[in-house]
């Protein structure tokens, strides 16, 4: 189970995950190292499965300069909202205290993403008994992870939902590989276990990804409507509501490119400058108004291409059902 930030990946549907036979990732993303140390202990008292936890690896910030345009375009969506856009602020996302606290109270397996960190957290890590993963979207991202120390890799297809994991923000041509093409190229740089993400919907996808070369299929959008999933009520009826039809790569929710269902806001704002986590910030207070009024038009609707499979059963019915066509 892919790690879903904001809310979707609550501790428990880690548990549940882990009850089922599966890996259930928590999400530390906009969490602090306190609150990221509380969902893990919430974990170990509910179940003894594994579990893994996925930081963000912090970005370098962004002109000001490139930010302020942008920012003048969402006023009339603010007002409309009754909602103030929030500060563009620059932030680690409490990368230091996230590393300290993990090393000391180690869980099986931890993951990064927007980024490889440096190779002595890697090996601080594998001191610690912990299996590391890195988060790559391109060969050359493959190999550099390889060389830091990577346990192993989550290759994640353009197909995915949510933030890319690329190591930079460009849009140089060359970064949008699909999955199973990912895989095959990823296999030539390196022979680490390769973890796959991205348009998994059900047991063919699975089957699909391990036929490639994967020793495992990560999946986040299938489990999104399910009870244990943390995501707002508006947010998993969307998944299933015809009036959204299509998914779309945007930057302007976050500054970063993030696949999800293509609504108004999405529409409305092609533009929008690589500036994480300064525009996630500043937009924070907009996606929390749209939330409350139930606006699905103004939320960041995260999803993958495959988002029509996902259902409203339980997360332990959808691993099996996940796992139908081969094992994990």
């Amino acid at each position: 189970m892919a790690p879903m930030a904001g809310g979707p990946s609550r501790p428990e549907l880690v548990v549940a995950a882990a009850e089922a036979g599966g890996l259930g990732f928590l999400a530390a993303g906009y969490r602090t190292a306190e609150a990221m140390a509380a969902e893990m202990e919430a974990v170990r008292t509910a179940t003894a499965g594994a579990f893994a936890v996925n930081l963000f690896v912090p970005q370098a910030p962004a002109d000001p300069a490139v930010v302020r345009p942008y920012l003048e375009t969402l006023e009339p969506e603010a007002a409309a909202l009754g909602a103030a856009l929030g500060e563009p602020s620059w932030d680690d996302d409490g990368w230091e205290a996230k590393i300290e606290t993990l090393l000391a109270h180690p869980p099986p397996l931890v993951s990064f993403t927007f980024g490889c960190p440096p190779a002595e957290v890697l090996a601080a890590f594998r001191q610690a008994g912990t299996l590391v993963a890195v988060t790559v979207t391109t060969p050359e991202e493959a190999a550099v992870a390889a060389g830091a120390g990577a346990g192993c890799l989550c290759v994640q297809g353009a197909e995915a939902g949510a933030h890319r994991g690329s190591f930079t923000d460009d849009d140089r041509p060359g970064r949008d590989w699909g999955l199973l093409p990912l895989l095959t190229e990823t296999a030539r740089v390196t022979d680490l276990p390769l973890i796959a993400a991205g348009g998994i919907g059900g047991p063919a996808g699975v089957a699909a990804v391990l036929a490639a070369g994967a020793v495992a299929g990560q999946v986040g959008t299938a489990f999104l409507r399910c009870p244990e999933s943390g995501a707002h009520p508006v947010y998993k009826a969307a998944l299933a509501d015809s009036r959204f039809t299509a998914t779309a790569i945007t930057r302007a929710f976050s500054g970063r490119p993030a696949r999800g269902l293509v609504n108004r806001f999405l529409a409305a704002h092609p533009g929008a400058p690589p500036a994480y986590p300064e525009i996630n910030n500043a937009t924070r207070p907009l996606r929390a108004a749209a939330a409350a009024r139930g606006d699905a038009g103004a939320m960041s609707l995260w999803a993958g291409q495959a988002f029509r499979a996902a259902t409203d059963d339980a997360a332990g019915e959808i691993i099996h059902r996940l796992a139908a066509a081969t094992t994990f």
